[in-house]
């Protein structure tokens, strides 16, 4: 075994996610399932602050020195939420010298939605789309790379990030958006430890906040 892949097996994980109403932390010791812990809220008057205080009940600042790995979801969500996390995704990365890198909240559920709906097969794609208030979707392309009868072994590569779309050809799959706060830390957590470690240091200056249209939209 090299010493790669020795490491990925021995390193903690931190994780933000957040939603339309909520945001939360996971943190994940030694590649561990069984060592996940969660924390998850909705949104309260004042986020800004309050994220910074919850972060600080959730993980002591000793657990935090010791983070090999930071994964943040960037939205669609809740645009405020969606650049409060990844602002402090960014600083923690800097601040303890830690690989960050970021999925799309479409990407993070694609996994729960494949398997829900019975899609195994292999080179598959399928949309995942947000109705917006006013006309039009946000939507994200996904494809199923490998074919696998057991859902817990399937992997979904992102093909096109969600954007902004009048419609949907009605021949493709396609199926809404649809948040779930506890599967969707768990999921992030699974991606974030399949990744290797081999970001950059600084990797964090190129997290940013995905929010196809403006926070008044």
């Amino acid at each position: 075994m090299t010493n790669k892949l020795k490491k990925r097996e021995n390193y903690s994980t931190l994780v933000i996610h957040s939603t339309d109403n909520s945001f939360g932390f996971g943190y994940r010791k030694n590649n561990n399932n069984e060592s996940d812990e969660l924390f998850i809220k909705k949104f309260d008057n004042d986020l800004c602050n309050n994220l910074i205080n919850d972060l600080n009940k959730f993980i002591s600042k000793e657990n935090l020195q010791k983070i090999n790995k930071l994964s943040v979801s960037i939205g669609p969500a809740n645009f405020n939420a969606s650049r409060l996390i990844v602002v402090l995704a960014r600083t923690i990365s800097q601040q303890i010298n830690c690989p960050l890198d970021s999925f799309s909240s479409f990407e993070i559920m694609a996994k729960r939605i494949a398997s829900k709906n019975n899609i195994f097969t292999n080179k598959k794609s399928f949309w995942i789309y947000k109705k917006l208030k006013r006309k039009g979707l946000i939507a994200g392309k996904y494809e199923i790379c490998h074919n696998e009868n057991n859902s817990s072994d399937l992997v979904i590569q992102e093909t096109v990030l969600p954007k902004i779309v009048k419609a949907l050809d009605f021949k493709e799959l396609s199926f809404e958006a649809a948040y779930d706060d506890k599967k969707d830390l768990k999921e992030l957590l699974d991606l974030s430890n399949k990744n290797l470690l081999n970001l950059n240091p600084d990797s964090w200056r190129k997290v940013l906040p995905l929010y196809p249209i403006s926070p008044i939209n």
